[in-house]
């Protein structure tokens, strides 16, 4: 892992970082960025090795997200939820499913993202409104999905719906331009996490057939809490993590550089090196949290959804609180965005809201720690 990180550290540095300052002011989608994790094998870090990938684990999967958000916290998300839906795919997929998508995501030309959220149920992705009909030997959705990060940006997105039985939920994959799929791309304009092409999908009876399914009919309950949760909750945790640590490095970086008249430097002041020694330990809290709550999921101990729970929880809160710090260092400079401080307060303050939220993850641990059923 530790070369996995160094190695994907250096990538994100080289391709990932000159991006990420456009994405934010342009509100724009960091192809470039994609184009480049396309091509170095990075789409298919969790696929299998039989189907042409890396066969990698939970564990690799938040080392990734971690190093790429040290860069850029908008491609690291994106990222995340590509490997989510893909993982969904790899433990749920039909064989037939799996032979037709898993070798092309290991090659980058495809890409996948994850239509979950809804405006009816807000940060409860997973009780979804969407409505499911049968026509013949197909297959009908309809509704809409509130928030889609990557849309329109990537060849297939995992949809959840209600399902024709009483109980459980149906986990779709909707291939890009199916007849009867609109974006409204102007309801875009997010405060922080501004290249994520985060958007309304409009679903007006959209035909499917049994292979888009992912998976056994109902099966979508499970898919949520078994393979969703862990990936997407751990792949925030690192997200949030990359940024607390990226802002360290900033921090740390301008306090030794800027200089004042007599020739001392800002972080020989008392004050800075008090605030420079909690965004530090903070974000190293956060990394070794995150790391080890990731490496519970991979061995699969008892309380790994716990500990994941609790990191994402964890690292959304250290990402605001050192953020919040270091622009106490940067003082005029900080808030005039000559430093990238700023923009990674906003990336940082959409860890409150991004569903499941910290207010319903927090709810969730509680539940967790007394033997609750979860949600």
């Amino acid at each position: 892992m530790k070369e996995l990180n160094e190695k994907t550290m250096q990538f994100a540095q080289t391709y990932v970082a000159p991006h990420s300052d456009q994405a934010d002011k342009e509100g724009t989608y960091p192809l470039e960025s994609f184009t480049a994790l396309k091509k170095e094998g990075y789409m298919g870090l969790i696929v299998p090795e039989a189907y042409g990938g890396q066969g990698l684990n939970l564990h690799a999967h938040a080392t990734v997200i971690q190093a790429l958000a040290q860069s850029c916290a908008t491609t690291a998300l994106c990222y995340m939820m590509h490997n989510v839906a893909t993982m969904c795919v790899v433990l749920h997929g039909s064989d037939k499913m799996k032979e037709a998508l898993l070798p092309k995501i290991a090659k980058g030309e495809i890409s996948l993202a994850l239509a979950f959220s809804e405006t009816g149920t807000g940060t409860h992705f997973y009780q979804p409104e969407i409505a499911l009909s049968k026509k013949n030997e197909n297959y009908i959705l309809n509704g809409k999905k509130s928030f889609v990060t990557a849309a329109g940006f990537v060849d297939y997105y995992m949809v959840l719906s209600s399902t024709l039985k009483k109980d459980g939920l149906d986990n779709w994959l909707v291939p890009d331009g199916s007849k009867g799929v609109t974006f409204q791309a102007s309801q875009w304009d997010g405060l922080g996490m501004r290249g994520n092409a985060s958007m309304p999908m409009y679903l007006e009876n959209v035909t499917l057939d049994e292979n888009d399914r992912v998976g056994a009919e109902g099966s979508g309950v499970t898919q949520v809490f078994e393979v969703v949760a862990p990936f997407f909750i751990t792949g925030l945790a690192a997200v949030y993590t990359g940024v607390a640590l990226h802002i360290n490095d900033i921090a740390v970086a301008y306090s030794m550089n800027r200089k004042y008249s007599d020739g001392k430097s800002l972080s020989e002041i008392p004050t800075v090196q008090n605030h420079l020694a909690q965004i530090y330990k903070k974000a190293q809290g956060a990394k070794h949290f995150t790391t080890a709550a990731s490496l519970s999921g991979s061995n699969m101990d008892a309380d790994a959804l716990t500990q994941i729970i609790a990191a994402r929880v964890n690292a959304s809160d250290v990402a605001v609180e050192v953020a919040t710090l270091a622009m106490k260092i940067g003082g005029g400079a900080a808030y005039a965005k000559r430093l990238p401080l700023e923009r990674l307060l906003r990336d940082a303050l959409a860890a409150q809201v991004m569903a499941p939220s910290t207010d319903v993850l927090s709810i969730w641990l509680g539940k967790a720690l007394t033997n609750q059923p979860i949600p």
